[in-house]
């Protein structure tokens, strides 16, 4: 689970799993379900974006995802000017507070997105991906995509003007933000 807070809300942001969309079992409503990817795909990431007042729900959603399976974490998602942007499977969403409507979704990654950064000084998303490293604008337009010799299993970080990735084999890259060159 992450609990994220913004203004007078509180985002959170759940695994569910199993999860069916004909099921009458389900144990919560969604306002909206977000499937991201081609119709009929297996959906392994199956998140859930709830926000909150201290006395009621506003708004719920599921983002439903293929690809390489992704967990809840402290950077599954940031929040950025009354905007969420959460990584799912091999997407990144922008979801507009409190509803929930989805402005845009951006496959960032051939796999799986790791997690999603926000990169304050040059106003854009960084996604750290299995396979890419993704420099996102905030309107969902990919800048530039990196790769390595091996995935990027050992963190993503920024550092200044330099977003650093360390790939399984321990190599480091760090990638000029403007340019995504190593």
């Amino acid at each position: 689970m992450l609990e994220l807070h913004a203004d007078n809300y509180r985002i959170v942001l759940t695994k569910i799993d199993p999860y069916s969309a004909d099921s009458t079992d389900n144990a919560d409503h969604f306002d909206r379900v977000y499937a991201l990817g081609e119709e009929g795909e297996r959906y392994t990431s199956i998140h859930a974006v709830h926000v909150l007042t201290e006395t009621e729900e506003m708004a719920a959603c599921l983002l439903l995802a293929g690809g390489g399976a992704t967990g809840i974490h402290e950077r599954s998602a940031v929040l950025v000017k009354g905007m969420l942007y959460v990584a799912v499977g091999p997407w990144i969403v922008a979801l507009q507070l409190p509803k929930l409507a989805m402005l845009w979704s951006t496959q960032a990654d051939t796999a799986t997105c790791f997690g999603v950064l926000f990169a304050e000084k040059h106003q854009c998303l960084i996604s750290h991906g299995e396979l890419e490293i993704a420099k996102i604008s905030l309107t969902g337009s990919i800048c530039w995509q990196a790769g390595g010799a091996d995935i990027f299993t050992n963190g993503c970080e920024l550092d200044g003007d330099v977003v650093r990735a360390i790939d399984w084999n321990g190599q480091t890259y760090d990638f000029d933000i403007n340019t995504g060159r190593n």
